[in-house]
Order: structure tokens, then C-alpha cells, then sequence
């Protein structure tokens, strides 16, 4: 699978489908003459109806046919298809319906960024635009994941890392639910953000990769603003660790990472990694 250009139409039309597919007929009391199915998920015409809009509308836009849904009706569909918070601004996004700044990522970390990153130590914490592109990091950081004044800019970037870096790849202990997780993140920033070539090359880059490929194809979508993930530090041993994923105000495309033990053997753990 290639991704060289952002196409909305056919984004929008897949992204459709594939929710309509996943609804459970059963959740919306439908009646019983109508529940006769031979494929899954809710029909076309039921959608059209829960939307308030015509079969055809529906139709045409699961055909990628050229339509650009209203405001009103990309929020008719969302309710419709009872789709969750970020699969809706994600909806909103492949529509063209949400407002957005100028699409100009940073590459480097504002000079207050890089000071607050420093003055958070002893927390591992990194700065992020929507690429997942590492602008800035701390000692603690660099300790916990990787030099990464050793890795050339382009690598400097936490999907390649999780995907191709020969150690931190094997880091996590659940791999497949970090990497989805993130890939359901990047697929709302690559909707946000269409005219970023830089994004379009580097996702056309991680397809080639089998396990990307397989679930970008899924279409999840979710920013995810916490968490917690257990990894193996090859000296540290295993580590349970919070993650907590702040946006600066005056710079919302960029991401700050906190992370903090869990338990008091994972605190234990990061303290003599960080003596070190």
C-alpha cells in the first residue's frame, strides 16, 4: 500500500464504509423485517435515514463521486454512525469542514519549550509535532529510549523508531497496541494536516512496512492524550510507566510527552538508570 497524496474523497468514502460496517443493527431497534442481512453492519438506506438524508447522498459519497458534505450534514453522519469524538473531527477533517491554521509544522523546539523540557527533570520528557517528529528531549529521556543525538534528523521520529529502530522496536511489551495506537494518532494528524508533503512521504514510507500497512488499513482513529505502557529496558529491566501528552496553547500542533513510573519498582528502577 502506497499513500504518495492525500485523497479526502476516497478517505471519506472508505472511512464511511468501514464505520457503517462495524454498527451493530441490533443497537439501533430496528425492525425485525428489516434486519434480514447478508452482509454486516447497517445498510445504506438506514444510514441515509438515521442521517436525514437521501440514499443517493449516501450512495454517492461511499462512491467517492465528487460530494462535499455541509457542516451540518458531516455532524448528521457523525450521529448517525455514532462515531467516537476523534473519529468525528476526523470526519469533519477529510470534509473540509473544520477550521485550521496555516499547515507550517515546527522543526525545532521553541527556545521556552526547550527551557520547560529541561526544568522537568528528573521526568523523561520529549517535544513532538504531529509527525511525531522529536524536536527536543532531556537527559532522562535519552537515558529511558535512546541517544538520539546518534540517530541523523529524519530518524529522529517515534513511529520510525517503534517500527524500524533494532532495540526500541522490541521495547514494548504489548508492541501491537502501542504501534496501533499510534498509528490511529498519525491518521487524524495526516486528515488535519493534507498539504504536508512531509507527513505524506514519511506514511508512504511506513507503509511499505507489513504490520503499518495492515493497520493503517483499519482506518482507527483516536488522539490519545494518556496512557500507560509496560516496556523491557534492556538495563533497567521491565517498567510500568504513565504517559501524559500535553499541547501547548500557543503551538497546538506540538505534543509534550511526560512519562512517569507507575509502581514503586519502576520508580526504583528510573532512579538508578538516571544515577548512572
Amino acid at each position: 500500500m502506497t499513500t504518495r497524496t492525500v485523497d479526502p474523497t476516497q478517505e471519506l468514502a472508505a472511512f464511511l464504509r468501514t464505520r457503517r460496517e462495524r454498527l451493530d443493527p441490533d443497537d439501533f431497534g430496528l425492525p425485525s423485517r428489516r434486519r434480514s442481512r447478508r452482509t454486516p453492519g447497517l445498510r445504506r438506506e438506514e444510514v441515509a435515514e438515521l442521517a436525514g438524508v437521501s440514499i443517493d447522498y449516501i450512495v454517492r459519497l461511499e462512491q467517492a463521486r465528487g460530494l462535499r458534505p455541509s457542516a451540518e450534514v458531516v455532524e448528521a453522519l457523525a450521529r448517525a454512525l455514532r462515531l467516537a469524538p476523534d473519529e468525528r473531527a476526523y470526519l469533519f477533517d477529510l470534509a473540509r469542514r473544520r477550521p485550521r491554521g496555516a499547515d507550517k509544522p515546527a522543526t525545532t523546539a521553541a527556545p521556552p519549550l526547550a527551557r520547560l523540557i529541561a526544568d522537568l527533570s528528573p521526568l523523561p520528557v520529549m517535544l513532538m509535532n504531529h509527525r511525531y517528529d522529536i524536536l527536543a528531549w532531556n537527559e532522562e529521556m535519552a537515558r529511558l529510549l535512546v541517544d538520539f543525538d546518534t540517530l541523523p534528523p529524519s530518524r529522529r521520529n517515534s513511529m520510525w523508531l517503534c517500527l524500524k529502530h533494532p532495540e526500541i522496536r522490541d521495547f514494548s511489551v504489548d508492541r501491537e497496541r502501542v504501534v496501533r495506537e499510534g498509528i490511529a494518532h498519525l491518521r487524524a494528524a495526516w486528515a488535519a494536516h493534507p498539504d504536508d508533503q512531509a507527513l505524506i512521504d514519511l506514511i508512504a514510507e511506513f507503509t511499505m512496512d507489513e504490520e503499518f500497512a495492515r493497520l493503517w488499513a483499519e482506518r482507527d482513529v483516536k488522539v490519545k492524550g494518556r496512557g500507560s505502557k509496560t516496556i523491557r529496558h534492556p538495563e533497567a529491566g521491565l517498567l510500568e510507566l504513565h504517559f501524559e501528552v500535553l499541547t501547548p496553547l500557543q503551538d497546538q500542533d506540538q505534543r509534550l510527552v511526560i512519562y512517569r513510573a507507575l509502581d514503586d519498582d519502576s520508580r526504583s528502577s528510573l532512579d538508578s538508570l538516571f544515577a548512572r
